[in-house]
C-alpha cells in the first residue's frame, strides 16, 4: 500500500480493537478498487464525542464504529439517519460540510445477507432470540421490512417487552409477542425464520489455554422444528451450537460471517458514492474465512 500526502483516511474507533477484521474489509477494497484511502483501526477508551470531531478535524473520510461506543458516538454527529434514529445505535459516521452524519450499516448488512442466502423477510413470521444491541437494530430491520409477525426471546421478558413496546411506538400494527427461552416452543403459527442474536455461541478461549465451546441459548427441540431458515450473528465458529440445531431438524442456518462484510461494504459504498462489485466481495469473503479459521 503506497500511503502518501493525498491518501484519505477512514477508520474504526472501540475499545477493545485488536480483533477487528474490518481494516482486512476497507484496505482490501481499496485494492481491488484502486482508492488512494487506508482504514486505520483507533482504541478509544473514552470522550467518545471528542475523538468524533477530532476525526473530522484531521480530514477523516469516514468512521466505523464498534462496541461499546454506538450509542455514545450520536451526540458527536452533525445529523443521523431515520432508520439509525430509531434503533438508537450508529456504527458507521459519514463526512458531511460541518461534521459527519450517522448511519446503521449492521442493519444494511444483515439485510444484503439475508437476501443473498435467499431468505426474504416481508410477510414471513420471525423469531428473534436475545435482546441486547444487536438484537434490538434486528427487531427495527424485522419491522422495517415488514415480516408478517415477530417474536422476541429473552432470558429477561421484561427487557424483551420494553423492545416490544418501543417498536410498537413506530410500527403499531406489527404482531409481537414476548416469551421467555423456556418457552420457545411456543412460537406463533407461521413463524419459521430465526435470527440469533446473543453471544452463547462464541467460542470463549480460557487462560489455560484451551477453548470452550459455545452453546445454544435455545435447547427445546420444538423449537427448532418449527424454523426452516436461521442465521447466527456470531462468526467465530463458523458453525454453532445453534446452528448446528436447525441443521438437524432440516432447516437452512447460516453464521454472521457475510454480515460482518456486507456491513462493511455498505459503510464503504456510503462514503465512496460507489457500489462495490458482488465477484469483489466475494473475494473479501474468502479473505474473511481464512481469516477467522486462522
Amino acid at each position: 500500500m503506497n500511503i502518501q500526502g493525498s491518501t484519505r483516511v477512514l477508520g474504526v474507533i472501540g475499545n477493545p480493537i485488536e480483533h477487528t477484521l474490518s481494516p482486512l474489509i476497507h484496505n482490501t477494497l481499496s485494492q481491488e478498487l484502486g482508492l488512494d484511502l487506508v482504514y486505520v483501526p483507533l482504541r478509544v477508551e473514552q470522550d467518545v464525542e471528542t475523538a468524533v470531531r477530532g476525526a473530522f478535524a484531521l480530514n477523516f473520510l469516514g468512521m466505523n464504529v464498534t462496541v461499546p461506543h454506538k450509542q455514545a458516538v450520536i451526540p458527536a454527529l452533525e445529523s443521523i439517519d431515520p432508520l439509525a434514529e430509531r434503533i438508537g445505535a450508529v456504527n458507521t459516521l459519514v463526512r458531511q460540510n460541518t461534521g459527519f452524519r450517522g448511519y446503521n450499516t449492521d442493519i444494511l448488512g444483515l439485510k444484503r445477507a439475508l437476501s443473498k442466502r435467499g431468505a426474504q423477510l416481508a410477510g414471513r413470521g420471525a423469531a428473534l432470540v436475545g435482546c441486547g444491541g444487536a438484537a434490538r437494530a434486528v427487531a427495527f430491520l424485522c419491522a422495517d421490512e415488514q415480516v408478517s409477525s415477530l417474536t422476541i426471546l429473552n432470558r429477561t421478558v421484561e427487557k424483551a417487552a420494553a423492545l416490544r413496546d418501543e417498536l410498537h411506538m413506530y410500527y403499531p400494527e406489527l404482531p409481537v409477542t414476548v416469551l421467555p427461552l423456556s418457552d420457545a416452543s411456543l412460537l406463533p403459527e407461521g413463524t419459521d425464520l430465526a435470527i440469533q442474536c446473543t453471544s452463547a455461541g462464541l467460542e470463549r478461549h480460557l487462560p489455560d489455554g484451551t477453548a470452550r465451546p459455545g452453546v445454544s441459548p435455545v435447547t427445546d427441540p420444538r423449537f427448532f422444528e418449527k424454523i426452516r431458515f436461521a442465521y447466527d450473528l456470531v462468526y467465530r465458529p463458523a458453525s454453532t451450537a445453534f446452528m448446528q440445531s436447525v441443521q438437524a431438524a432440516g432447516g437452512e442456518a447460516y453464521c454472521g460471517l457475510d454480515m460482518l462484510l456486507y456491513q462493511g461494504i455498505c459503510a464503504y459504498e456510503l462514503w465512496n458514492g460507489l457500489s462495490v462489485p458482488e465477484d469483489t466481495a466475494d473475494r473479501i469473503y474468502e479473505l474473511l474465512e481464512k481469516a477467522v479459521r486462522e
